[in-house]
């Protein structure tokens, strides 16, 4: 998620000790505090628990229950030895319940062993770039070198929330398997428009955790609060917020001439620069952002339609909120110079 110029939020009075709500699409930082230092995390975990399991395994799978993944402390969907259950159940208990158990049922069957599957965590944490998180459990039991930050749980669920088998699971609201009814913890889906769930997570060293995931109009906005008595409230309130003032805007479309630049020895003056993709970014109505050329003031002959020609930075109140890469319009030839004979030459003939 790249570093972005953070408005102030009209939510400045939240209960939260962390926090942060972001566009999931554009990456934009509507709000944060405290976001990028460590903390527990709880069950929070257990995002990077599904994930993998939805990104590795298929959820109809069954498993028997091992006597390992038994009477595990904390929260539990309360798992029998030798039960046999699908993976998709187990991805139930583990978001909707909060699962502990089923969190190591899940870990063995996809890493081999827990301790396997927590390398797998960590290393997926290293590919998206979570550099204040290490895992050291599937499930979240407080350890002091088991932790992440805000900005990396709302990383971690923005791409998380991309997977179809992830979004649907948080999403549930309730649902039977056998004889255990479980139902979703997360208030927020009975509360906001277009709420899709995600995870909650609570213990006394930790205190109240919660990551929640909200669409509408196409737009999604992930919020993650830490050590916050409030939550609920806290959520609603920036989300509201920053679905109503923000809204996603193009400003740069593939295609779109944004300068040109002289071309020396050639047989034009100039060539056009062009955008080679789309940049889009959340912009409230007053905000208004300035597209920057990088590179040289000139190139020499020859360039080639669709060479590289540099990149287009977008501004907003002096700062870089992204980029694009640009390439050249038109294909500008060099001018070929025949040498000049020499006058006696001219005059007399000869080669």
């Amino acid at each position: 998620m790249a570093a972005v110029l953070i408005l102030p939020c009209r939510a400045q009075a939240i209960s939260a000790q962390k926090a942060i709500l972001v566009d999931a699409e554009t990456g934009r930082v509507i709000y944060e505090k405290d976001a990028y230092s460590r903390s527990l995390i709880a069950s929070t975990t257990k995002i990077m628990t599904a994930l993998l399991v939805c990104e590795q395994c298929n959820v109809l799978d069954r498993m028997r229950i091992p006597k390992e993944a038994v009477g595990i402390e904390g929260s539990s969907m309360y798992l029998k030895e030798g039960e046999i259950l699908t993976l998709q159940e187990l991805l139930y208990g583990l978001m909707l319940q909060s699962g502990n158990d089923a969190a190591v049922a899940l870990a063995i069957y996809c890493g081999g062993t827990v301790e396997g599957f927590v390398q797998m965590m960590n290393d997926k944490a290293y590919r998206l770039g979570l550099t204040g998180t290490n895992f050291e459990n599937p499930n979240g039991l407080d350890s002091p070198h088991h932790y992440s930050t805000a900005r990396d749980l709302a990383v971690l669920t923005a791409y998380a929330m991309q997977n179809p088998i992830f979004a649907q699971t948080v999403s549930t609201k309730s649902v039977r398997i056998g004889e255990r009814s479980l139902q979703n913890h997360n208030k927020l889906l009975w509360r906001i428009e277009g709420a899709e769930g995600v995870k909650t997570g609570y213990t006394k060293a930790a205190g109240r955790i919660l990551v929640s995931s909200a669409q509408r109009d196409g737009r999604r906005l992930i919020c993650v609060t830490i050590n916050d008595g409030n939550d609920w409230a806290d959520h609603q309130l920036l989300l509201e917020d920053g679905f109503s003032r923000y809204e996603n805007r193009v400003i740069i479309r593939a295609g779109d001439i944004l300068g040109e630049r002289t071309v020396l020895g050639g047989d034009a003056e100039t060539v056009q620069l062009v955008a080679a993709e789309d940049f889009s970014f959340s912009l409230t109505a007053q905000e208004q952002p300035q597209t920057v050329l990088s590179g040289a003031e000139f190139d020499y002959a020859p360039v080639v339609r669709g060479g590289d020609a540099g990149y287009a930075y977008v501004l907003l109140d002096g700062h870089t909120v992204g980029k694009v890469p640009v390439i050249y319009g038109q294909t500008v030839e060099q001018i070929k110079i025949t040498e000049k004979k020499p006058f006696w030459k001219r005059l007399f003939g000869g080669a």
